[in-house]
Parts: structure tokens; sequence; C-alpha cells
């Protein structure tokens, strides 16, 4: 799987293009995450115009990243509904591949809820459109629209051998990016709603690795809730692991990116009611959904930079602490030039001991290594979450 995003480097600066949607007459627009990552100054063109851009915020859970440019009056595109859009409609994606402005092409929508396993965000929300329209380099954030010219994705990843289109691309369906999009803008961070568990696809071979007793004639439906977060919402409405789920309220989910789509489209705060299955009995559980926290209020992501050691950190939310089976921890993210490099440190390592005094908070860890002289052993876990330490000598 790959990222369509074109690359062209320099001597010394490397410049990259990518695609983009009008999203508000005022000057929001959406595009891609991997578009604008890592960038140092972002630039919009538009009608002729260059336009210095602000970051509002992005997703790397799903890919999707808002800029701002001082401008009024801008044309709109009409949003349509991705869970109307049907396999075989026609759809065209328009973008700018290798740097062609406004190219069009049409193709139909191959498939609906593919997940692909490419997003790199600690809990990802992969429900992707797939399209045969023709996508390349450069298409990243691209619009794609339906017959009658209203948005219903956005353009992210191909399947491709060489980098170039191979039949396959995907898209972030227009009901997800309204939901991240408009939490972007409200708040500047995706207000994420979790029900205390993780689901995963359910078949015929992992019934039987499970020892679920299922019939020839019983068609197999739903999805596996294969942890219960214990002191979580589904644990305290009745939930256990080993159970199907059904439906989220009244839509019937039968794979793990339908259920994660039907949950991104609510925040923390919002009653669901799911339908489950537990051996020959089907129950319905009410829950209230939580934020990373386990609680419902709005949350705003803090950032801990640090010049010298090079890096970004940010404490370990308490429903990722869980699942890791850790009390506490903070993780190191956009490594660049500085000491935790220079260690070997890995992005998005966890941080939770040095030198085995705990690391609560962000702050806490940097005023240590800060200070910190002769042998220090930096003790975590990496992104797979693996267990594992740094040992080195600081004069």
């Amino acid at each position: 799987m790959d990222w369509f995003f074109d690359v062209n480097p320099g001597s010394q600066t490397q410049i990259s293009s990518g695609s983009g949607v009008i999203y508000t007459s005022d000057g929001y627009i959406v595009t891609n995450n991997h578009v604008v990552q890592n960038a140092d100054r972002l630039e919009v063109v538009y009608n002729k115009r260059n336009y210095n851009a602000e970051l509002i915020g992005t997703d790397p859970s799903t890919d999707l990243a808002v800029l701002k440019i001082d401008a009024k009056n801008l044309p709109v595109i009409p949003r349509g509904g991705s869970k109307e859009l049907q396999v075989g409609e026609w759809v065209i994606a328009v973008g700018n591949p290798f740097n062609l402005t406004s190219t069009v092409t049409a193709g139909i929508v191959s498939a609906k809820g593919r997940e692909i396993n490419i997003l790199q965000g600690k809990f990802p929300i992969e429900s992707f459109i797939q399209t045969d329209a023709a996508i390349n380099p450069g298409n990243s954030g691209g619009a794609l629209v339906n017959r009658h010219g209203e948005l219903v994705g956005i353009n992210t990843a191909i399947l491709s051998r060489t980098g170039s289109y191979a039949g396959y691309g995907f898209a972030v369906p227009i009901d997800i990016v309204k939901k991240i999009v408009g939490d972007l803008i409200e708040y500047g961070e995706v207000q994420k709603a979790f029900f205390g568990g993780e689901v995963s696809d359910f078949n015929a071979s992992i019934a039987n690795r499970l020892d679920i007793s299922i019939s020839s004639d019983v068609e197999l439906r739903g999805v596996l809730l294969g942890y219960v977060q214990s002191d979580g919402t589904a644990a305290k409405a009745g939930l256990k692991e080993g159970d199907i789920i059904l439906k989220v309220n009244e839509v019937e989910v039968d794979s793990r990116s339908q259920f994660e789509e039907e949950l991104s489209y609510h925040s923390p705060g919002d009653k669901i009611t799911l339908t489950y299955k537990r051996g020959n009995e089907t129950g319905k559980a009410q829950l209230t959904l939580t934020n990373r926290e386990g609680t419902t209020s709005i949350l705003k992501r803090e950032i801990y930079t640090s010049e010298s050691l090079g890096a970004k950190f940010e404490t370990v939310p308490k429903v990722e602490r869980d699942m890791l089976g850790i009390g506490y921890g903070v993780r190191v993210f956009n490594i660049g030039n500085g000491l935790l490099k220079r260690v070997g440190i890995t992005e998005d390592f966890i941080i939770t001991d040095i030198n085995r005094n705990p690391i609560k908070d962000p702050q806490r860890l940097v005023e240590i290594l800060e200070k910190i002289r002769g042998r220090v052993i930096i003790e975590g876990m990496n992104r797979q979450g693996r267990e594992g330490y740094y040992s080195f000598y600081l004069r």
C-alpha cells in the first residue's frame, strides 16, 4: 500500500505537492495528513494565486488534515453521503497528479468498508471507499465525487507495486470526513469516542479457534468482542470478551471496519445501543461513550516540545495504557536532531521509567534528561507493544 504523494527532492529543500478540497467559503481546506506532515511551510495554490496556509489540525487515525487560508467567498463543493453510495456507482476523482492541475478521471465504486492496514494513528479508522478511477502521485487529498458533483470522499492511497496507479484507489468516506473535520475546526483535535473494548472480524475459523459453537445453517454475522477494558463502559454495560456484536444502534455491522466507522460518527458522551449474541442468547447493552481518558469531557491534545532533546512528547491516554497494561508513560514522536536521535530511540516509543524513576508527564521526562549525568537506562515500550530499554552514558 502506498501513499500517492508527489515528492521532488532539491539540493537542500524538499518540496512536495498534493491536492485539497475547499470545505468552507471562508478558507477552510481539507487534505491528507501525510501531505502536510512534518512540513515547515504550507502554501495553497488556487485560481492562479498563492496563499500561505495555517495548519488547523491533523488526524493521523484517518489521514485527514485541515488548513486555513485568508480568503473569502470561495466556491464550496457540495457534500453528498457516503452511506448512500452504492458499489458499481460511477465516481469521479479530481486532483493534481504529477503537478497536472485539475485533472479529472472517472471510474466506479469497487467496494466499501475496505481495511488496508496503512494508517499509523493510535486508533486508526479504516473503512475506505475503493475505486478504480485512475489516481496517481499528487492526487492525495483530492476530491472523490459522485455523478451529481457531490463530495463523497477524500482520495488517500493506492494499491501499487510501482508507486503509480495500478487499478485500485482508496478514499476516506465523506460521512467520516464531516465528523473529523468538524472537530478539528471547532476544537483543534478529534473528539474520538471509545466504548471500552476492541473488536475483530468474525468468521468460521475464528469461531473454531475460540471453541464457539456454530451450526452449518447459521449465517455468520457480526464482529467479535476480543478485549474489554476492566473499568470501561462496555464492562459496566455487562459486555464480555467473546460476545458477538451484531448492531450499533440499528445498523448491522459485519466487519471491524464497519463497526469502527459507525463509532466514528459519535462523540464522547453520546449514548449508543449494542445488540450482541452470547451463546444462543441475544441481548442489548446501552453504553455512554467516553473519551481517551475515560470521561465525557472535551479534550485538547497537550504536546510538550524540547529543542535540546529534539522531540515532542505527550502523556499516553488512559485507554491506551489499559490496553498496553501500563500504569503511566510518555510517548516520544517527531524525533529530530537531538539527544534522543543520537541514542537511537525510535518514533512513538513510550518511556515509562528513567533510572527506575516513574515518568508520568512530559515535563518530568524533559527535566530529568536535561540534567542527568552518568549511566542512563530508559525503559518503555515500542509502538508494537514490546517492552525494551536503552542504555547509554552522558557526560
